[in-house]
């Protein structure tokens, strides 16, 4: 029988598994018998820890919530897991939570063992966090739109669009995404009768929320392949298509695009970006004949790059 000290350690990081264990599960993991286990469950009680049981042939133990975090008990791979988080959120883009993280981290790092402690300080000095460009999302606005979307209620914010335009929305929320630094938030717009999506540092929320609401099916079947869809035109607004006289294969080695075959010798490539000035540098390395297509303001501006490079060429 293992020693109780090192036994109750052991109950409490299964316990901590967010199942139901049966006496007789918990017995056999640790290689004690069920009256030993229900001993140890008191034990913990004693300690504060609230370990809930059911009765029954289907009931079991498990671990609830407490008024106080007791001590979370890591494997070697989970410990560096949230030390390597801890790490990218204090530098993340939600207001209110790099010095929270950074707190966090310090108390991680200080008990970890010191095979541990070598793998974490080596990532560490192996990498850098690049500063957060632009608006941040208060942690507190996170905090209400997610309790919202579980409770269903309905949303009520002002709202800024990317040009600046307010508006007063109501909304029945019903997703937050985390894209690269951003978080945005998916929802049903009721006075548009259609999904939207929301840059969440650009909506200030008003109280009290909304009526609840009942459940919609999400856009596109699936909020992942609504957002992929919807933030590509967001993210990558400039748009634009050319025939290129080359065969798809080699241009799809050359470019990062959709490329189409058009015949043996010739494909249409579209482009997208977030500058008219980065699509024309792309092509200009694409070192192929082509033609625009379309938009006319990639034409535009290439004849007023094209117009710059020969009067940087031409001699006095």
């Amino acid at each position: 029988m293992r020693e109780t000290p090192g036994r109750l350690l052991r109950l409490l990081s299964l316990l901590q598994m967010h199942r139901d264990w049966s006496g007789t599960e918990l017995a056999g993991r640790l290689e004690v018998t069920t009256r030993t286990i229900r001993r140890d469950v008191d034990r913990l009680r004693e300690l504060g820890y609230p370990v809930h049981a059911a009765m029954g042939p289907v009931g079991g133990y498990r671990l609830g919530a407490g008024a106080e975090l007791p001590p979370l008990l890591l494997d070697d791979d989970e410990a560096v897991a949230v030390a390597v988080g801890l790490h990218g959120a204090t530098s993340g883009g939600v207001a209110g939570l790099e010095e929270a993280s950074l707190r966090a981290l310090n108390k991680v790092e200080q008990v970890l063992p010191s095979r541990l402690r070598h793998r974490v300080s080596a990532f560490d000095a192996a990498s850098v966090a690049l500063p957060v460009r632009g608006p941040v999302v208060e942690a507190a606005v996170l905090t209400a739109v997610s309790a919202a979307i579980r409770a269903a209620e309905t949303l009520r914010f002002d709202y800024v669009s990317h040009d600046g335009t307010e508006s007063r929305r109501d909304v029945e929320p019903h997703r937050l995404a985390s894209w690269g630094r951003r978080w945005y938030l998916v929802g049903w717009d009721t006075g548009r009768a259609d999904w939207r999506t929301f840059r969440a540092d650009r909506l200030t929320l008003r109280t009290p929320n909304g009526p609840r609401f009942p459940h919609r099916d999400p856009p596109d079947g699936d909020v992942t392949a609504y957002l992929t869809r919807t933030m590509g035109r967001e993210l990558w607004p400039y748009r634009a298509r050319l025939r290129v006289s080359a065969p798809a294969e080699e241009v799809r080695g050359r470019v990062d695009g959709d490329v189409t075959p058009i015949d043996d010798r010739s494909c249409r490539l579209e482009l997208a970006s977030d500058s008219f000035d980065l699509i024309a540098f792309v092509v200009s390395t694409l070192d192929i004949p082509f033609t625009v297509e379309s938009p006319p303001e990639l034409v535009e501006r290439l004849r007023t790059l094209s117009a710059r490079y020969a009067d940087a060429v031409t001699p006095g």
